[in-house]
């Protein structure tokens, strides 16, 4: 699958000529911004993961509790051969009947950034409560400390973990969605690949929101937004050179590193798929669905105009952000509410 988008000749847009921003998220981008927007590049990478780490909410389990609403659990899984162990945070309604359905899933932050527990409290809220669903989130290692397949393989691992402990855990082995956002978003593509092919336990979905898919940065998108989206041409190839390393730029590099390189995208869960009009990402992801539907595959994709990356959690009361946000939880609902056969595939004990 080439996701490659070229103008004919003499056809491309003229300099400055990028879809405009939805008023409400410009407006909130301009109360945001204290100064220029700068680009994340291999000589500030360092010190933008030390200011993140600094300043990224950090829940502990107690807040996550949030005054007995929710049951909350670190969980300790086997790392892949040779690597650490796992951690899971895994939270649910308290006094909910199980076994829950789960939501799989993995933060964003372009594989270098983020954290396990900051994503939870809006998961919570959004989703765990009206859905009656268990949440884990995947402490996944972060680039460049770790590189391709770390972060890939943690994934696997502590999913292949969790079917395998679902009735201890009182969850449902046979309903679990993965899902993430940006870089998480990539992951669960990366992901459900993975567990296709290694004849893993098998979703019932995946949630992909504004997934960072392809290393290559050639889309029509990722030049079209160039000092324009929030995360831009810049930062995107300096986060995948620390994912990958040496292999950045490898001409055969697996769909399990960059799932846009995928050729066969036959087999793989339902997918949901959004991202905005005015993104970075937006070739590409649009591109993903595509190849889904050309496999014969079931995708569902959004494309919310006049959006930049990460628009929701920039100006959550946006109406914009609303519509998104109903719009997956629809999705969520839909997904889970399709009867499933009973049981899940035993997860395999190779790496």
């Amino acid at each position: 699958m080439e996701p490659e988008q070229t103008s004919p000749a003499g056809t491309g847009p003229a300099p400055g000529a990028v879809p405009p921003f939805d008023a409400e998220l410009r407006a909130a981008l301009s109360r945001a911004e204290t100064g220029p927007r700068t680009p994340i590049t291999p000589g500030n990478l360092a010190e933008v993961q030390e200011r993140d780490a600094a300043a990224r909410p950090r829940p502990t389990l107690a807040e996550l509790g949030d005054g007995g609403l929710f049951d909350v659990a670190e969980l300790r899984a086997p790392g892949a051969p040779d690597g650490p162990e796992v951690t899971l945070l895994c939270a649910r309604p308290a006094g909910a009947a199980g076994p829950l359905p789960v939501l799989y899933y993995l933060h964003g932050g372009g594989m270098v950034m983020g954290n396990a527990a900051s994503v939870m409290p809006q998961l919570l809220r959004e989703w765990a409560l009206p859905l009656g669903l268990a949440v884990v989130s995947v402490a996944y290692r972060l680039a460049p400390r770790t590189r391709y397949p770390g972060a890939v393989e943690d994934c696997y691992a502590g999913l292949v973990w969790l079917v395998d402990h679902a009735a201890e855990l009182d969850l449902d082995a046979g309903r679990v969605v993965i899902g993430g956002r940006s870089a998480g978003g990539g992951l669960a593509a990366a992901l459900a690949l993975l567990l296709r092919d290694r004849g893993g336990p098998v979703p019932i979905g995946q949630l992909l929101l504004c997934p960072m898919l392809d290393d290559r940065g050639r889309t029509f998108s990722s030049r079209q937004m160039v000092g324009t989206d929030t995360w831009d041409r810049t930062s995107n190839a300096t986060a995948w050179q620390a994912f990958l390393g040496d292999r950045y730029g490898s001409p055969d590099l697996p769909p399990y590193a960059s799932p846009a390189r995928a050729t066969d995208l036959s087999g793989l869960p339902p997918a949901y798929i959004d991202v905005g009009s005015a993104e970075t990402f937006r070739d590409e992801d649009v591109a993903y669905a595509d190849a889904i539907w050309r496999a014969g595959g079931r995708a569902e994709l959004h494309v919310w105009p006049g959006a930049f990356h990460g628009f929701d959690s920039l100006a959550p009361r946006a109406r914009i952000t609303r519509d998104a946000q109903e719009t997956r939880t629809r999705w969520l609902r839909r997904i889970l509410d399709t009867p499933t056969e009973p049981g899940a595939p035993a997860p395999p004990r190779t790496g």
